[in-house]
């Protein structure tokens, strides 16, 4: 996998993913650190790329864009250290590996994992202005 670490995630994280096998860019080492996210959206879709972040707004943006990719895993858990994010998406893989291959948005907690299919479908739904 291919993956795409936010500003808000621990550099060190990106070494224990590359341990295994996976290839991995942090967005403070190619110079988006002071990226919108709608610009983190954009690269690593057009890298092939898994967005991994703390931000509840990529998924919001995928939702309302229509969007299939990229995928984006979001993390909630009480004690998001490197190793426990590592750990948690170690133990969960074989559940959102294809997920996020065809793309989907992945939330990450200690006890669950929340998957949600690429694209959102909007439709039937009411908007009030």
């Amino acid at each position: 996998m291919k993956w795409l670490l936010n500003m808000n995630m621990p550099r060190s994280l990106k070494q224990l993913l590359e341990s295994v096998g996976h290839q991995c860019r942090h967005t403070g080492e190619i110079g988006l650190e002071r990226a919108s996210d709608w610009v983190v959206l954009e690269e690593a879709a057009r890298e092939g790329e898994v967005i991994l972040t703390h931000d509840l707004d990529y998924g919001r943006l995928l939702a309302f864009s229509g969007a299939s990719k990229p995928s984006v895993v979001v993390v909630r858990l009480s004690r998001p250290t490197p190793k426990n994010i590592f750990e948690r998406l170690v133990a969960v893989w074989s559940t959102i590996e294809q997920p996020l291959i065809d793309g989907a948005i992945v939330v990450l907690e200690d006890a669950t994992v929340r998957i949600r299919r690429l694209p959102i479908r909007l439709e039937g739904l009411e908007v009030k202005q």
